[in-house]
């Protein structure tokens, strides 16, 4: 999702001032970022201590003897994707853009069954062509009702696969949970919470027994990017609130991106706190951020928020 920042200040102007009336300026944005060359993947780097590379482009980090943060270091955007092992299945949390088959790296670490949970529906979380058996959706309004025979297709926005070349992604739904709902594991259970801002679907899973969560694209290291076609500054602010209101002090967040190596993607739960105060002083005009378009703010030092100015933001 990087690429969609990097088309840069210039072009957007240009293309803002033909085509203002014509196509939403968010669109605009994500299309004028489809024009650019696909990203190379980068170089292997190293990793630290905790984390091995399994092949050349995939990396496991254990976060206890049955969560693992599998990580994608040679994509632009840092991709890292979770495996939560119970006593009867397993969740994996996101799938990345299915550049490598996620699959074989999975079943090396664990036999379990799988279920796959996508955090939100934008191509570098699902896993573009990649099958998998079990597939558990969170029920949000209006997704159950456009799934057929099970099947829901991504629409082109919430997918946005084609900044980078990749096909609409339609997944074939064998569970459904109920926001605020839990899915079981055997012996671990993860509360489902919808945590939408950066797109309408995101949720993010919580186990209440160790503290930790898995906020997706939510909250992670880095920039957040509040300004794509279906980002939604009030629901950010909604999102935040119900995160504050549910983890613990001691929580541990683990999230889908990374600013770069080594390691996981983690933070605490004073950045959500942090992230909910800068909300707040955005909407009372209190900062106006740094940029032209998207204008960055700064939640501290580990995250910063991407988004419209003030005045074009949806509250």
């Amino acid at each position: 999702m990087a690429r969609i920042r990097s088309i840069g200040i210039p072009w957007l102007i240009v293309m803002l001032a033909v085509a203002w009336g014509f196509i939403n300026r968010r669109q605009l944005l994500v299309y004028g970022a489809s024009l650019l060359p696909p990203p190379e993947l980068l170089a292997p780097v190293d990793e630290g201590p905790n984390a091995r590379w399994v092949d050349d482009y995939y990396t496991v980090e254990r976060i206890d003897e049955r969560t693992f943060a599998i990580g994608e270091p040679r994509l632009i955007d840092q991709n890292f994707n979770f495996l939560i092992l119970g006593s009867e299945r397993a969740v994996l949390f996101d799938a990345g853009p299915g550049v490598r088959n996620i699959r074989p790296i999975v079943e090396s670490i664990t036999d379990l069954p799988i279920t796959f949970i996508p955090s939100h529906f934008h191509f570098d979380h699902v896993g573009s062509d990649v099958v998998f058996d079990s597939v558990a959706m969170a029920e949000l309004p209006g997704v159950r009702e456009r799934t057929v025979d099970g099947v829901l297709t991504f629409e082109r926005m919430e997918h946005l696969g084609f900044v980078t070349g990749f096909p609409i992604r339609s997944l074939t739904i064998t569970e459904w949970i109920e926001i605020g709902g839990s899915i079981s594991l055997g012996d671990r259970t993860l509360q489902v919470l919808h945590t939408p801002g950066h797109t309408p679907d995101s949720i993010s899973l919580f186990e209440e027994a160790t503290g930790y969560l898995f906020a997706g694209d939510f909250i992670h290291p880095g920039s957040l990017f509040g300004f794509l076609p279906n980002s939604s500054m009030r629901e950010y602010a909604a999102g935040a609130e119900t995160l504050v209101n549910a983890l613990p002090p001691n929580a541990r967040i683990f999230g889908a991106h990374r600013l770069g190596p080594p390691g996981m993607p983690e933070l605490a739960f004073e950045d959500v706190t942090d992230l909910q105060d800068t909300l707040e002083a955005i909407r009372n005009y209190e900062i106006s951020g740094e940029g032209a378009y998207p204008r960055s703010f700064r939640i501290n030092e580990r995250v910063e928020l991407q988004a419209e100015p003030r005045w074009l933001q949806r509250w």
